[in-house]
């Protein structure tokens, strides 16, 4: 074994994130007292017989000129002081000053004498203080037990000569003498460090038969036993001696020629450096740093390191009485350094797998070291977090039981960069994180720790030490489960679902979203049904989906949010299905309960802001992270939350992951994004003056759309047949056009799938708010939507925004008396369905509530109760909206090209004054449906429309004024033939009665 590389102080060289610097030896410093140059290749020259007396020589004034003769001349003084200096690496360097010189040999012999604690090891130390040759093994190994800088006994003879110069030399003078033996920091420590010496001799001569001897000094023949010897007599001893400020090695000295630890047979010439055996306590700047929780690399400190002398064991553990290190049979107590701090040198050739027994008061606790263990993250993670390109984030940053190098526990990783220091904190260590100090890893920004003996169920923060130094504990940005509010804490968790909704992903593909048919129900799951779980919502939820025909479920935002009043848009868990109905497992049930039943699920997803909640992410690590640093581009306007910063690379990572988490680890088919338009623009909700135009001068927010872009980009890169639908409320040129397509503003789209028409909604809702005497004069609000229908792939929405704060439910919109009322809300979805675009309802107008929806107490379930008078009136409106969706699905005239011009005609459009419209929607083959809505509360007799001829009769598909909806039954029972009168400038035309605030569906005959 080569030796080791040169170490400073307690540290080994090489650790990441230390600094090691520089300090002269011994001999150095006694050169630069006489001003003489003296090579050190001239005293390794001189050594080279004896191979390790270099640096001792020149450290005892020996010029190049000195024989071997005078080396034989002092061999009796090298005797003596193996005997004195061996012990006196470890405990007597501290109590020895320059006036008790002379009476060296007693005072060596009364250490040495002292040091001999357990009479297991009696005879080998007094082998050695007799002046034992090297043959004598035993000896030699308890010689090497006290030393803990020279294990070995190869290098015992050269040690000798070395030592007998040195000695020769060290008598010269007085001043000499002290120059030699002192510390650096020794006139101000001596005092401090004699008493600990004494306090350790006695405290480790007490437990040495308690504690350590027992499993240590059963063979002094084996190298097990030296280790154990010096970790139950010299650990404690040495640690307690060199805990005063005068810890570092350089100013202290042990005999030359000394080899490495655990090096027995190297021929190599050791640099006095690797001689001095160092003292294992942490040292006054890291212990500071620690206890103040900003030490950015802790494993560089804590855990066992290699040192001049054997390996350093270091503990962190405030409020523990003892830490002892346990391997194999050797068992050894750290000293206990204070304020938490344990710390011991046990002569050991390299680190060995240990454990530690951690005794607090009333407990005791084997545990594996933390500070042991290499980073759970590699290169690549970091890499790929830095260009913002993570793609699975989730699976690198948070809380993970996992098993590393074969120990089960739990990795720890947040993205920090502007922290002083981050600590994990939780109810595994009674919320009090000072002993769990995590790493940095680089300019990353990424802190981490594997905290072993942690599992799933914990709860969890990170305390983080801001810039200015003040602390503050923060929920965990990646967490993947969390607390039920209002309590915040993070929890860990990890997945054990078994999917059973194979055959629904399979085919979820098969057609895109804007050419299959496409029906939401809208649902704010807390409220659907209040009180139920995700499990109990699974035994509900499907089966009245199906029953009413939507093909999918758009659920209101799940990730865990604060306030029940935000609906879940403010969200502070992005990752983290909301406590309030289960785990998220539990959330998986629901979501393959739903599949299983031939539903898809949408989910509402907010990327455009997040609340300013002092655990959240506002400010996350003492500076705006998260949130643009701008405080303008910062603060959003309508909601008093915080917008990210979209053109940080990591933020943007954040978010993009987040979106393909939700569709692969929840397998949702499709992310409704909230609040686009808010994102888009740079002065939406500003005045002027309260924004700054981008690089081109303009208003839109060229990071939000890369950002969108690349969102779009890789959710349906990676999972296929998923949408992505924007709720965007103005008319951004491409917001569903490919992202590689530019359009005439000169931006790519942004790569939605579809886009919320919220022009429609608003247009149509007015004109239906009218009484209808007066819709003549709003006519064009129902049409107008025809003039762009085909700009963007659209989705029809009745959604939760238009039912609350004032604006009423959907049938209480309707103007005139109750059955009028019922009969608009009827005739409003009938001509909604067969609308070019697809349909979105939010529940409760299903069956006409109307009351405005509230999160307290959900849809007004009374109402369908068939003890309730108006049960019918109620129950007609849904069963209206399940024959709509039935009619719907089985005809592709409807769904098939909405997205293209060729699948809509209008038959008449322009008659205002009958408040009636006309179109025909058709399917690829040109198979048409005829709609026609009569928006006046009169029946229309033979009323004329132009139709092809080629279709040889019509029926009625569907009537919203049939008697089982609650209407008139004004109906056409019989199919309807055309007749060659031109009309609406068509060949043929046909002749309808038009039931009152009715639409109307026919199909060829």
């Amino acid at each position: 074994m080569t030796p080791r590389p040169e170490s400073s102080g307690s540290r080994p060289k090489g650790t990441a994130g230390e600094k090691i610097p520089e300090q002269p030896t011994a001999a150095q410093q006694k050169s630069a007292t006489k001003k003489t140059a003296v090579p050190k290749q001239g005293a390794a020259k001189k050594a080279a017989p004896a191979k390790a007396t270099a640096k001792k020589a020149a450290a005892a004034k020996t010029t190049v000129g000195k024989t071997v003769a005078k080396k034989a001349a002092t061999k009796k003084a090298a005797a003596e002081k193996t005997a004195v200096e061996q012990p006196a690496a470890g405990t007597a360097t501290a109590k020895k000053t320059a006036a008790k010189k002379a009476a060296v040999k007693k005072s060596a012999a009364k250490k040495a004498t002292t040091i001999k604690a357990t009479a297991a090891r009696t005879t080998a130390v007094k082998a050695a203080a007799s002046k034992s040759t090297a043959a004598e093994t035993v000896a030699g190994k308890a010689a090497a037990a006290k030393s803990p800088a020279a294990k070995t006994t190869a290098k015992k003879a050269p040690a000798k000569k070395a030592g007998t110069a040195e000695r020769a030399a060290a008598t010269t003078t007085g001043a000499e003498a002290v120059a030699k033996k002192a510390t650096p920091a020794k006139a101000t420590a001596k005092k401090a460090a004699a008493k600990k010496t004494a306090t350790a001799k006695k405290t480790a001569t007490a437990k040495k038969t308690a504690t350590a001897t027992s499993t240590v000094a059963e063979s002094p023949a084996k190298k097990t036993t030296a280790g154990k010897a010096s970790a139950d007599e010299a650990v404690a001893k040495k640690s307690a001696a060199k805990k005063a400020p005068a810890r570092k090695a350089p100013a202290r000295k042990a005999p030359a020629g000394q080899a490495p630890a655990g090096d027995a047979g190297s021929a190599q010439v050791v640099p006095p450096e690797m001689e001095v055996a160092v003292s294992p306590a942490v040292d006054a700047v890291d212990r500071e740093r620690l206890l103040a929780g900003t030490h950015h690399a802790p494993h560089s400190v804590l855990g066992a390191h290699p040192v001049p002398g054997g390996i350093a064991f270091r503990a962190f553990r405030p409020y523990a009485l003892s830490v002892t290190v346990v391997s194999g049979e050797l068992r050894a107590e750290l000293h206990n350094d204070g304020e938490g701090f344990f710390s011991g040198l046990l002569p050991l050739r390299e680190v060995p797998a240990y454990r530690l027994i951690v005794e607090y008061e009333g407990t005791v606790l084997e545990t594996e070291d933390a500070y042991r263990f290499l980073p759970t993250l590699g290169d690549l993670d970091l890499h790929l977090i830095g260009e913002g390109r993570h793609e699975e984030l989730w699976t690198a940053l948070g809380a993970h039981p996992t098993t590393h190098e074969g120990v089960t526990g739990t990795r720890f990783a947040v993205w920090a960069p502007n922290a002083r220091g981050v600590r994990v904190t939780g109810t595994f260590n009674f919320w009090d994180g000072t002993g769990h100090v995590m790493r940095s890893l680089g300019s990353s920004g990424v802190w981490e720790l594997f905290l072993p003996d942690v599992g799933e169920g914990e709860l969890y923060k990170f305390e983080i030490t801001r810039p200015d130094g003040s602390k503050t504990q923060r929920a965990d940005p990646m967490a993947r489960r969390t607390e039920v509010p209002p309590a915040t804490s993070s929890v860990i968790t990890s997945s054990e679902y078994e999917w059973g909704d194979a055959e629904w992903l399979a085919r979820r593909a098969e057609a895109p979203a804007h050419e299959a048919p496409f029906s939401v129900y809208e649902i704010h799951l807390p409220s659907w049904r209040p009180g139920l779980t995700y499990r109990q919502l699974a035994e509900q939820l499907p089966g009245y989906v199906k029953n009413l025909g939507f093909t999918h479920v758009e659920l209101m935002p799940v990730a865990e949010h604060p306030f029940g009043g935000s609906w879940g848009y403010q969200v502070t868990g992005f990752y983290a299905p909301t406590a309030r109905l289960g785990t998220p497992d539990d959330f998986r049930y629901l979501v393959d309960s739903l599949h299983r039943a031939g539903i898809g699920v949408l989910m509402d997803w907010v990327p455009a802001h997040f609340p300013r909640d002092d655990w959240a992410l506002a400010e996350f690590d003492g500076r705006p992270l998260y949130e643009h640093e701008d405080p303008l581009r910062a603060a959003h306007p309508d909601w008093g939350t915080l917008e990210f910063d979209f053109g940080r690379n990591e933020v943007r990572n954040f978010l993009v992951a987040n979106a393909v988490y939700w569709c692969e680890e929840f397998h949702i088919d499709g992310l409704r994004v909230d609040a686009v338009a808010s994102m888009l623009y740079l002065d939406y909700s500003r005045e002027p003056g309260q924004w700054t135009p981008n690089e081109h001068g303009g208003r839109e927010n060229l990071d939000a759309v890369a950002f969108l872009q690349e969102m779009n980009a890789t959710v349906y890169r990676r999972v296929p047949g998923v949408v992505t639908i924007a709720e965007e409320s103005t008319a951004w040129d491409g917001v569903t056009r490919a992202t590689h397509h530019k359009g005439p503003s000169g931006f790519g789209g942004l790569g939605f799938g579809l886009k919320w028409n919220m022009g429609w909604m608003h247009d149509s809702l007015q004109y239906m708010s009218h009484e209808p005497v007066h819709r003549k004069y709003h006519h064009g609000e129902m049409t107008f939507s025809m003039v762009y229908a085909y700009s963007e792939n659209y989705v029809l929405p009745i959604s939760h925004d238009e039912v609350v704060h004032g604006k009423r439910s959907l049938v209480s919109k309707m103007p005139g008396d109750w059955w009028q009322q019922r009969a608009g809300v009827r005739s409003y979805l009938g001509f909604m369905w067969a609308h070019p675009g697809k349909q979105l309802l939010f529940m409760g107008q299903e069956f006409a509530q109307g009351a405005e929806w509230s999160e307290a107490h959900g849809p007004d379930w009374w109402l369908l109760d068939p003890g309730y008078g108006a049960e019918p009136d109620h129950r007609g409106v849904r069963d209206l909206v399940r024959d709509l969706n039935t009619v719907y699905r089985a005809t592709p005239a409807l769904w098939r090209l909405d997205t293209d011009p060729a699948g809509f005609e209008w038959i008449v459009g322009d008659a205002a004054d009958d408040n009636v419209l006309a179109f025909l929607r058709l399917d690829p083959e040109g198979v048409p449906v005829l709609a026609v809505s009569n928006f006046a509360p009169v029946t229309r007799q033979d009323y004329r429309l132009g139709v092809p001829d080629d279709v040889p009769a019509w029926h009625e598909a569907l009537n919203t004024d049939a008697a089982r909806y609650g209407g008139s039954d004004v109906i056409n029972p019989d199919p309807v033939k055309p007749e060659p009168q031109p009309w609406h400038g068509r060949p043929a035309s046909i002749r309808l009665t038009l039931p009152p605030l009715a639409t109307v569906w026919l199909r060829p005959a």
